[in-house]
């Protein structure tokens, strides 16, 4: 009996560290624990009407001894109108990337008090309002970066829907581009410079879209999308607004040599449900492809940014 114990303990001890070798740091999640701050301000200036808009919740591994770390900023969907940084899916995928070993950032942003949904001119404009707010937030955690344990060279834009959309154009357009098309005037355009364009690392785009193709020749910023192949709300390409799914942007960021992914979940809708609802809470099935998309952008960013 003896005898066996001797043999079999180096294959036992070999196996277990053959996993511990395979587990990747920004890859798997390594870490068991998170820890969250909540309501916290990324724009201390901010009026008392506003102060909600401009708080967020950070995630960070428990226990973490790393202190220069990547950050992902994480935007709630909504249709520009609805949500929090309390949404379901902005706060799985902040716990589980703080798993992975990245701090994240769950933001709210200024919500548009018209109807964004159902008129494209108010859909921009409010765009334009929320992509101010990212601007003003990367600035804060740039600023705050010794304080937080981030690389402020590594910061990923990231959301959902609505949030994947201000992503995209906060990383690729211009404050005088997206005016422009929101048929805002100079001066408005003017009035909110915290920087032209922010300098990202990356952008994770959940089904959302952007609004301009030609917008993607501005820089080269890696890009990895998710997108249900019979969503409807955002289309993955181009059918009558100027509004660009992940299909068009996949190609798009193709033939201009963007580091870029895509994967479609054929069959699904809008947030990766079979028939998108917004009014009904998400079922487990639903969360379980919200992983695999976590899954799929965490192996990108890993064989993009870290590999």
């Amino acid at each position: 009996m003896l005898k066996r114990i001797f043999i079999f303990l180096p294959i036992f001890c070999f196996a277990i560290a053959t996993q511990a070798q395979s587990q990747h740091r920004y890859k798997d999640m390594i870490f068991t624990e998170t820890t969250v701050d909540i309501d916290q301000s990324y724009n201390p200036a901010a009026t008392k009407d506003e102060k909600k808009a401009y708080l967020f919740d950070l995630y960070q591994p428990k226990g973490d001894d790393v202190h220069h770390r990547p950050l992902i900023i994480w935007m709630h969907g909504g249709g520009f109108k609805f949500g929090s940084k309390d949404a379901k899916g902005v706060t799985l995928w902040s716990k589980t990337f703080a798993q992975r070993g990245y701090v994240c950032a769950n933001i709210n942003y200024r919500l548009s008090k018209k109807n964004p949904l159902f008129h494209f001119d108010e859909l921009v404009k409010s765009s334009y309002y929320a992509v101010q707010d990212v601007k003003i937030a990367v600035e804060y955690f740039k600023h705050n970066a010794a304080r937080y344990g981030i690389d402020p060279d590594k910061i990923v834009l990231a959301g959902n829907s609505a949030g994947g959309m201000i992503a995209l154009q906060a990383a690729y357009s211009s404050n005088a581009e997206l005016a422009k098309m929101a048929h805002l005037s100079d001066d408005t355009a003017a009035i909110s410079k915290p920087q032209e364009r922010v300098k990202v690392a990356a952008v994770i785009n959940f089904w959302g879209a952007i609004y301009n193709l030609d917008w993607l020749k501005n820089v080269q910023v890696p890009i990895v999308s998710v997108l249900g192949s019979n969503d409807g709300v955002v289309p993955p390409t181009h059918k009558s607004a100027p509004l660009y799914g992940g299909e068009d942007i996949h190609a798009k960021a193709d033939s201009l040599g963007i580091t870029n992914e895509l994967k479609v979940f054929e069959g699904y809708s809008h947030e990766l449900q079979k028939h998108f609802n917004p009014v009904f809470p998400v079922g487990e099935d639903t969360e379980k492809r919200w992983l695999q998309a976590g899954q799929f952008a965490a192996d990108f960013l890993y064989n993009t940014l870290f590999k």
